[in-house]
């Protein structure tokens, strides 16, 4: 059996959306989420824990805990049945990867747990300025009998948005509180981030595609570089809401750079994949982000 992880690590996830709605918030209409002072679009951890555990249950045949399940008749199983799948607590972390990546709450009848996740996600932001749109259409069928006619439809959608997000994977919240998460997990949910994006396939949903995903792994004890993803920044020639593909700009990684080679000492590793499509500029030359992390040592990821 594989042991529990023994380094932290730090991970930066950049994902863009076209003409889709990346998170939207039930109490506004379902609308996207967006900072009213600055025009940033805002993406709740819920949501990307929610494409990871989704990937994992659906296509890697993993236990996992919090996920929408239903018995024979269609209804809505709750967290007492989902705990009685499993049995005890350690149960649940034994064989639930969620758990031991995010951690879980539960105080249902005499079993109550509570774990802090090893893994924990910022919110992710918009790198640049977002335009929501609202459309509206129509359907054939009528919504009830006796009309004769079909019925409207609207949706609150974003024409772009390229969104980062930050996390960091510590090895002293799995210690402390003996939760068994290994590397093997960690690359499942690497995996699950970058090919699950891809599988957001609803009619809200579709549009998403993963552009960039570094893992950071330290051999430095208790120690992250921290916010690495305020050390890049989307740079293009247009207005910000006249941003339409991930072409219209490139990633400025500079400051990113800079801070992996100020703690070179620190990292053990550097992992990375990133889409054929992202352009990558270095003090606003383009570069090859293969050449720029050539003094590390060096894993690139395939999914």
């Amino acid at each position: 059996m594989n042991s529990t992880i023994k380094n932290r690590s730090e991970i930066l996830f950049l994902y863009d959306v076209s003409f889709a709605n990346p998170n939207g918030d039930p109490v506004d209409e379902n609308k996207p989420r967006i900072d009213e002072e600055t025009g940033i679009n805002i993406v709740t951890d819920v949501r990307l824990k929610r494409t990871i555990r989704d990937y994992l249950a659906e296509y890697k045949g993993k236990d996992v805990f919090i996920l929408e399940t239903r018995d024979k008749d269609g209804k809505l199983r709750t967290k007492d049945d989902r705990i009685s799948d499993f049995g005890s607590n350690e149960d649940i972390i034994e064989k639930c990867i969620d758990v031991r990546l995010f951690g879980a709450t539960t105080a249902v009848k005499d079993k109550t747990m509570t774990l802090t996740g090893p893994v924990q996600f910022g919110y992710g932001r918009s790198l640049h300025k977002v335009n929501m749109t609202y459309i509206k259409g129509t359907t054939v069928m009528p919504s009830q009998s006796g009309n004769n006619q079909g019925t409207f439809t609207e949706k609150y959608i974003l024409p772009y948005s390229l969104i980062s997000f930050y996390g960091i994977v510590n090895e002293n919240a799995a210690k402390n509180q003996n939760i068994p998460l290994t590397d093997e997990d960690i690359d499942l949910m690497l995996e699950a981030m970058w090919n699950g994006t891809k599988n957001l396939m609803s009619n809200s949903k579709m549009g998403h595609m993963p552009r960039f995903l570094l893992q950071v792994v330290m051999k430095e004890k208790n120690y992250q570089i921290g916010e690495l993803n305020k050390r890049i920044k989307f740079v293009h020639d247009v207005e910000d809401e006249e941003l339409r593909d991930i072409k219209d700009g490139k990633i400025e990684i500079k400051e990113l750079v800079e801070s992996l080679n100020a703690n070179k000492d620190k990292i053990s590793a550097v992992r990375y994949v990133a889409d054929e499509r992202v352009v990558f500029s270095l003090n606003g030359d383009v570069c090859d982000i293969d050449d720029v992390l050539k003094g590390f040592s060096v894993e690139k990821l395939s999914f």
